[in-house]
């Protein structure tokens, strides 16, 4: 993948895809790598991590004027009074910017994102975020975009887009370099005893993760689940019986993680899941 970049971006005539999709869990690596891509896309000197020139250091404040960030919460128009989605207004000033010519590569990161407490975070395009009929707005200018033009759509899976959005774009797994959080200190106190869980035993489960949802992510608490059942497979390595329902059960933890960042009511989906890990 990095050679693939840094042979488009040295190429004389920038050899790069239109549009670019990157995908995969670590959604923070993702839109680092976009916005390195497009600060050496701009940059007029050293083509290095070490360059100092007017546009890197634009790129690395986040300031330069032909790198635009396309979430809910960024690149608003005035008149656009969406709070929770990628509007249609949105792609439309994207394609209205795109009728002047720039002497700079123009690079648009779509992504979705949250701001808790001051502090920005990319999070991943999906249906729910990224409607059908915004994503259809753009295909045009993505499949015939002005010269010095790149997308990238940033999601953790990329079938989580319409198809046509996929089949105009290139598509990159992006891997997380980061120490991943092995935890699962909010979910031991009534998980220690999964393996005898019974059927009567999955609704106040349950209950106990939608209680734990108001003061933690969801999301966060699946993870913490699905760390519990690693280190139990470890341990019980050989157990062919265990071994079986441990992965059949991450299974059904990952089911929960799409539902819920498609936005389903959680206490459905924990109910769900929990009938699931009882079986």
């Amino acid at each position: 993948m990095t050679q693939y970049f840094q042979g488009g971006i040295s190429h004389a005539t920038r050899a790069l895809s239109h549009s670019i999709l990157l995908y995969g869990n670590d959604l923070q690596s993702q839109y680092n790598l976009a916005q390195e891509i497009a600060r050496l896309l701009n940059c007029k000197e050293m083509q290095n991590e070490k360059c100092r020139c007017v546009n890197c250091n634009w790129s690395r404040e986040q300031q330069h004027p032909a790198i635009m960030t396309i979430s809910k919460l960024d690149s608003k128009p005035s008149d656009d009074e969406t709070k929770t989605v990628i509007s249609v207004k949105q792609s439309q000033m994207v394609k209205n910017s795109l009728l002047n010519t720039s002497e700079y590569h123009r690079v648009f990161i779509f992504c979705d994102a949250k701001l808790e407490k001051d502090i920005w975070t990319p999070l991943g395009l999906n249906r729910t975020n990224f409607h059908e009929e915004t994503a259809n707005s753009l295909l045009k200018i993505i499949e015939e975009p002005p010269e010095n033009t790149t997308f990238f759509f940033l999601t953790r899976d990329k079938n989580d887009l319409i198809e046509t959005i996929i089949s105009r774009s290139q598509s990159f797994f992006v891997p997380s370099y980061n120490v991943g959080n092995s935890t699962f200190a909010a979910i031991e106190g009534f998980f220690s005893d999964y393996l005898e869980f019974e059927r009567k035993d999955s609704f106040d489960l349950a209950q106990n993760l939608f209680a734990l949802s108001k003061e933690t992510d969801s999301i966060i608490l699946l993870d913490e689940i699905q760390n519990y059942m690693l280190v139990l497979l470890k341990s019980n390595l050989g157990n062919k019986q265990i071994e079986t329902k441990i992965l059949r059960d991450i299974k059904s933890v990952e089911v929960a993680k799409k539902q819920i960042t498609v936005r389903m009511n959680p206490l459905l989906v924990f109910e769900d899941m929990c009938l699931n890990l009882t079986l």
